[in-house]
């Protein structure tokens, strides 16, 4: 799932950043209001970590735009201001979450896996989608009860197509979902052919059905 952190300090964003891409998520980075608003305007994120206090603007500005935007992103707000006001005034103004620096990084990355759990795949840690089984937590994938031995991309492949099923995806959007900021370093689609490939070849494998549809000239749809 990718994640977008709205952060001015150079290090701090860097850490967050690190400790997610090790707990699989793909993620990007804004490091003032203008380059935040750019990013929440072009793209989708399944959760946003925002800092309040941004060169050039204020977080509950983007937070504004976000719900005048009719925008299902999910907010973890971050910020070193610890008063209830402070805390009523950013949960009120729209986030799901907030996190008083400073703070341990797991508690952070359990709290963004929370916002997503809720807001993607209605609070549930089990995913189930006819012979397939996702578990959140573990981050492993089951046909018919056997676990799948999936890359990292081939998971986050799986994981997007299930939350998108029975939908239509073009190859630009799974290209920035799964590379994000370096979506320039998958080249072509030769990437996303070789993923879904052998995505499709290791459920196959274990007695899956082939539920990776190619929809001419336009992407992939994941449905029975």
């Amino acid at each position: 799932m990718k994640v977008l952190v709205i952060e001015d300090e150079p290090a701090l964003s860097k850490s967050i950043c690190d400790y997610l891409q090790d707990e699989q998520f793909a993620c990007e980075t804004a490091a003032d209001f203008h380059a935040a608003m750019e990013k929440i305007t072009l793209y989708d994120y399944a959760c946003i970590i925002l800092d309040i206090t941004l060169p050039g603007g204020s977080g509950l500005q983007l937070l504004d735009e976000l719900k005048s935007s009719d925008k299902n992103d999910g907010v973890l707000i971050i910020s070193a201001r610890n008063s209830l006001d402070d805390r009523v005034n950013g949960l009120r103004a729209g986030a799901d979450d907030y996190l008083v620096k400073p703070f341990h990084l797991s508690e952070l990355g359990a709290r963004v896996a929370a916002i997503i759990r809720r807001k993607s795949f209605d609070g549930k840690n089990i995913l189930q989608f006819d012979t397939l089984t996702l578990n959140l937590n573990e981050k492993t994938a089951l046909v018919n009860n056997k676990k799948m031995e999936l890359t990292r991309k081939e998971y986050e492949l799986l994981l997007y197509f299930i939350s998108n099923k029975n939908k239509v995806i073009s190859k630009n959007a799974i290209a920035e979902h799964l590379w994000g900021d370096h979506m320039d370093m998958a080249g072509n689609y030769d990437f996303i052919y070789t993923h879904i490939k052998n995505l499709r070849k290791k459920m196959l494998q274990l007695g899956s059905a082939d539920y990776i549809q190619s929809v001419y000239g336009m992407g992939y749809k994941f449905s029975l």
